[in-house]
């Protein structure tokens, strides 16, 4: 966590060898356990013939093409310093300024995770602490049409986010049902991996 959420570029060579691996053993299809792995999506997509989703901030761009003009996306990260435009695939300023970025970096669940070694954080202080920033973000910003959530942390209290903020909310596991719904014919010729996506 300490290097892959503010990027370390000597990762890429470990990332892009794992999912050479990942396909030599059989994977028809490849994700990360961290929104900010989205820095050495391109590499892994050139090294590997499988689809490649490493961050739910792939759908950033098709969010916003959900939403009316006038409204904004939300982006919930785990730290708000380490994620810049640069990882949202938008170029276009005008689309740059209908996105609004919010971390829980500095709240209990954040300094559990920097914590060495990690401390296992209660799905209630994650609650706590995702919705507490979800609230401030929409006092401030009223115009949100959405919210997408990098972490991978926070499918967990996806529910209780779409309850207070009453809007369509996207997370790694939006990404990832897409990708495995493109390949599941792929999926069922695998047994074993079909005996996994089934339990």
């Amino acid at each position: 966590m300490n290097v892959v959420v503010p990027g370390d570029p000597t990762l890429e060579a470990a990332y892009v060898a794992a999912a050479r691996r990942l396909e030599e053993r059989g994977a028809i299809a490849i994700t990360a356990d961290c929104g900010f792995s989205i820095r050495h999506q391109a590499a892994i997509a050139a090294a590997v013939s499988v689809p490649v989703a490493l961050s739910a901030l792939l759908l950033v761009p098709v969010i916003l093409r959900q939403l009316p003009a006038e409204s904004k996306l939300a982006i919930l990260t785990f730290d708000a310093s380490c994620c810049g435009n640069e990882l949202l695939g938008i170029d276009d300023p005008s689309e740059q300024a209908r996105i609004v970025i919010g971390g829980i970096e500095n709240k209990q669940t954040w300094l559990n995770e920097m914590a060495r070694p990690p401390v296992a954080t209660d799905t209630t202080v994650l609650q706590q602490d995702v919705c507490a920033r979800v609230r401030e973000l929409r006092e401030t910003h009223p115009e949100i049409g959405a919210i997408l959530l990098e972490c991978t942390m926070f499918p967990r209290v996806a529910e209780s986010i779409r309850r207070i903020a009453n809007l369509p909310v996207y997370d790694i596991t939006t990404l990832c049902r897409m990708v495995m719904e493109s390949v599941s014919t792929q999926l069922s010729e695998v047994p074993a991996l079909a005996e996994q996506a089934t339990t």
